[in-house]
């Protein structure tokens, strides 16, 4: 194992592992003090941000930061490195691909075709050598198109998820929160509910609500209740109508076993949900969630820092071709995420490192009530993920969750980032609301009384 110095100030410091660069460069948050990979001043972190900067690229697939024997994502993670895609930036240093992320030489063609190549550890190490604006505009360049009955990703575009969740998933208190927020001309990425429990008959009830929904007004759009894998696979073999498979991974096998996940058995799931052949528009069927500091929560992050750990995360995810990947940025808590700075920062690392490697990324730009964040920093995150070029957002009635008790965007905050950005709906669901009349000429939602939609409501209360 290498030792990687820097000297600074008169002082000189060294870093034992790769690992333990990755974690004394990045940038301050709660959790890596919480875990003691921290850097222990400012002057140590920036020594590191030096030492980093002259790592080439090519040490990261020598050097795991988890052993490749002890971990199936870094199996992964090695064993499906493309060395030609990998090419054209192998001779790199971080410090080196940064600058060129950041030329003309980078467009959107050869990012897309460089992501096979890269492996999430340089995506991360290249992040913590960027400024906030540095990870917004190499974002900017990145098009990652995915689709199942609406096309998610396109360039203009800014998808959303409705979120109807409800504390006992009352069907009346559902249908509310999703006639809201279509009136509202959200839920073109998903119409997706936190289930209030994993039992398979209530997410059979909640998946037959939304299908009946969608099928009936004919709403191009993709429905999922976020239920365990393990429960789609049994539902799927039951013949429940199940669009998109939902599953929380993270960047560890110890970490994905503390969630009762393994490759295989996302696998399963996978090929499962293909061969429904429900997608009208494209073939994308599964759904991911991710968030900094899953992996540290449950002490399965191998002396990682958790940043490094959730982009991780997105190797596991790309092995699926997945319709949607969200990181739920600042919903774990002050542990890991402290204050709105933070969360923001991590929100832009995450979406970065995701659309390099090649992931539809969109957020859960959110915090918890006992976090030192609040909605001006909601409207600051969404803004600037909203010039990030991120694919969708979660929405919910109000910014408020009433069920997982935690403060999200609202369905009125994605009208104001597409009105502000001249962002529109995915094409599919745009020509249904312009089909319903909830679009006037210039493209901009009507206000509606007494609209069809409202039926919705008054159908699932009877």
């Amino acid at each position: 194992m290498s030792t990687y110095t820097a000297a600074l100030g008169g002082h000189r410091y060294r870093f034992g592992s790769l690992a333990r660069l990755l974690a004394a460069a990045s940038p301050e948050r709660s959790g890596d003090r919480l875990a003691g990979l921290a850097a222990a001043s400012a002057q140590e972190r920036v020594a590191a941000r030096w030492a980093l900067a002259e790592v080439p690229l090519a040490r990261f697939l020598a050097e795991p930061v988890i052993p490749y024997e002890d971990d199936d994502v870094t199996r992964l993670i090695v064993d499906s490195h493309d060395p030609v895609a990998f090419a054209p930036v192998a001779g790199l240093t971080v410090g080196e691909f940064r600058e060129w992320l950041l030329s003309e030489a980078a467009d959107a063609t050869a990012l897309a075709a460089l992501a096979p190549g890269l492996t999430p550890e340089m995506a991360a190490a290249v992040s913590k050598l960027m400024g906030n604006a540095d990870l917004v505009a190499v974002a900017r360049k990145v098009r990652v198109v995915t689709a199942f009955r609406s096309t998610i990703g396109l360039p203009g575009r800014l998808a959303t998820r409705l979120q109807p969740n409800h504390p006992t998933d009352d069907p009346a208190g559902v249908a509310a929160a999703l006639l809201d927020g279509l009136l509202l001309g959200s839920g073109d990425a998903v119409i997706g509910i936190n289930p209030a429990t994993d039992s398979p008959r209530a997410v059979r009830d909640l998946l037959d609500l939304l299908d009946g929904v969608i099928s009936r007004y004919a709403i191009p759009t993709q429905s999922c209740v976020l239920c365990h894998v393990t429960t789609s696979l049994d539902l799927m073999e039951r013949g429940a109508p199940v669009d998109l498979v939902f599953q929380s991974i993270a960047g560890t096998q110890a970490a994905n076993a503390s969630f009762g996940v393994t490759l295989p058995l996302l696998d399963e799931a996978y090929e499962a949900a293909r061969a429904l052949g429900r997608g009208t528009v494209g073939d994308n069927v599964m759904y991911f969630e991710t968030g900094q500091g899953s992996a540290l929560s449950a002490d399965a992050h191998h002396g990682v820092d958790q940043q490094t750990v959730e982009a991780r995360a997105y190797a596991v995810a790309r092995r699926y071709d997945p319709l949607l990947v969200n990181t739920v940025v600042g919903f774990i808590g002050p542990e890991y995420l402290y204050d709105g700075r933070q969360i923001l920062r991590a929100a832009l690392e995450d979406h970065f490192c995701g659309k390099l490697l090649g992931l539809p990324m969109g957020l859960d730009i959110c915090y918890t009530n006992h976090a030192d964040a609040d909605d001006d920093d909601i409207a600051t995150m969404l803004t600037m993920l909203g010039v990030a070029g991120a694919s969708f957002v979660i929405c919910t009635p109000g910014g408020d969750d009433i069920m997982l008790n935690y403060q999200s965007a609202s369905y009125h905050d994605a009208l104001y980032l597409r009105e502000v950005l001249g962002l529109r709906p995915a094409p599919e669901f745009e020509a249904w609301l312009a089909s319903i009349g909830l679009l006037d000429e210039d493209g901009g939602l009507r206000e509606v009384s007494g609209h069809p939609l409202t039926a919705i409501g008054r159908e699932l209360a009877a």
